[in-house]
């Protein structure tokens, strides 16, 4: 940048374009090739946990860096989501529905956090809805739902092609058992995806009521 720093090269923003060619390397696998898609697509996911640690021991935190992971978080999800449509044709109505509410929750909460004043789309003021409050501000919680998630939408994809390694010597795969154990986490996330665009589309609308009151 002129005369300043180049945020463009700050270390977390770094690691997050490692993450986006992971992902671009994930999808092009990911039709013929799930064990390399797989482990692109985990190792972009692992990735997700370090930019955020990188950011706070550097000093690097910054909107753009905010945007740029929650932009590749979607992008990430979104792109399995269509491959598992591929794959499982009479479920692609579902896979269609969960990715609208995971893109316009997000997009919503985002611009809602903004309007309020909001540093980044993890600031739930003190007003804010419970859970939402605790999700964002738990990293424990935060890790857990959003590695279930992603770790059951893999199951997925991996089961259509094998069941993976017995654990039960003949009864159930790896890739199945890390299916349902992953289950309630995406169901709880999915359950957090409606709550914050409902949360997200009350806000606007109290804000544009109270400019409304204020006009007269």
């Amino acid at each position: 940048m002129a005369g300043g720093e180049n945020v463009f090269l700050f270390v977390p923003n770094v690691i997050g374009y490692v993450r986006v060619a992971l992902l671009a390397a994930a999808f092009c696998l990911m039709p013929r090739q799930p064990g390399p898609a797989a482990a692109c697509y985990g190792l972009a996911g692992l990735l997700d946990a370090v930019d955020g640690h990188a950011a706070r021991l550097l000093g690097q935190g910054t909107r753009f860096g905010a945007l740029l992971d929650m932009l590749t978080d979607r992008c990430a999800t979104m792109g399995l989501l269509l491959q598992l449509a591929l794959l499982y044709p009479p479920a692609a109505p579902l896979f269609q529905l969960s990715t609208a509410l995971d893109v316009a929750s997000h997009w919503l909460h985002l611009h809602s956090t903004a309007l309020r004043g909001g540093q980044s789309h993890k600031s739930v003021g003190a007003g804010g809805n419970r859970l939402l409050r605790l999700y964002y501000s738990s990293r424990t919680l935060l890790f857990l739902l959003c590695a279930g998630n992603e770790g059951f939408y893999c199951s997925l994809y991996l089961v259509h092609f094998s069941e993976g390694p017995p654990v039960l010597p003949g009864r159930l795969g790896l890739f199945r058992a890390a299916l349902w154990l992953c289950a309630p986490a995406a169901a709880a996330k999915a359950a957090l995806n409606l709550l914050q665009l409902l949360a997200a589309a009350r806000d606007v609308a109290a804000l544009d009521a109270a400019e409304r009151a204020k006009r007269g």
